[in-house]
């Protein structure tokens, strides 16, 4: 990749899921087996356009959609047993190239961080899982902030962790219209990685 930064920038912030790691269809995959059970139809474009998006809201936005009603309880159960399918298929995920070389390139020279709507458990793993497990400064996820993208509270977290006092000096990578829209509204510059890997059987 012969990206560079734009002139100013003190700092790059990295979503996990379909930015880092392709793990987009593993997600998908996981999330089709655990709503059969209750019931819930989740269409594949449907799960990309809410990609960024917590499991447990997701959960909540899709039994409202539906009419399947759900106790608290039963949202619980679900994001957990979503969440560990998920798991049980991590070895099947892989790197995102144009993404990690640019994270290699700039690690070290520029402080960097991961910024994720997904579980800190989860997030952890996967990075680690594709390599990266040392690369970042910073993580920030779910548990992190109460409100999540398209909100732009998870990158402004980023920043702060990162010591960057103007969020307009810091890039985010993203994957998502949800996750570029978060960073829009955290005044950072946002670079759609969708533009350097083919698209995604739900986004066709």
């Amino acid at each position: 990749m012969d990206w560079t930064p734009p002139a100013g920038t003190a700092a790059l912030i990295f979503d996990c899921d379909g930015t880092l790691a392709d793990t987009m269809p593993v997600h998908y995959r996981a999330w089709v087996k655990v709503l059969a059970g209750v019931g819930i139809p989740f269409g594949e474009a449907r799960f990309y356009q809410l990609g960024g998006v917590p499991t447990a809201k997701i959960i909540r936005i899709l039994s409202a959609e539906t009419g399947v009603p759900l106790t608290d309880q039963q949202v619980e159960g679900i994001t957990v047993a979503k969440e560990e399918h998920f798991l049980d298929m991590l070895d099947t995920v892989t790197v995102i190239e144009p993404v990690k070389v640019i994270a290699e390139r700039y690690r070290g020279e520029l402080p960097m961080a991961v910024a994720s709507g997904g579980y800190r458990e989860v997030i952890a793993r996967t990075v680690r899982f594709v390599g990266m497990a040392d690369w970042f400064d910073a993580m920030v996820c779910a548990e992190d902030v109460t409100r999540h993208k398209p909100e732009p509270d998870v990158f402004l977290e980023a920043a702060r962790r990162l010591n960057v006092a103007d969020p307009a000096r810091c890039v985010v990578f993203e994957d998502t219209d949800i996750g570029l829209e978060a960073a829009r509204r955290a005044g950072m510059t946002g670079v759609d990685v969708r533009n350097w890997i083919p698209p995604r059987h739900g986004e066709r």
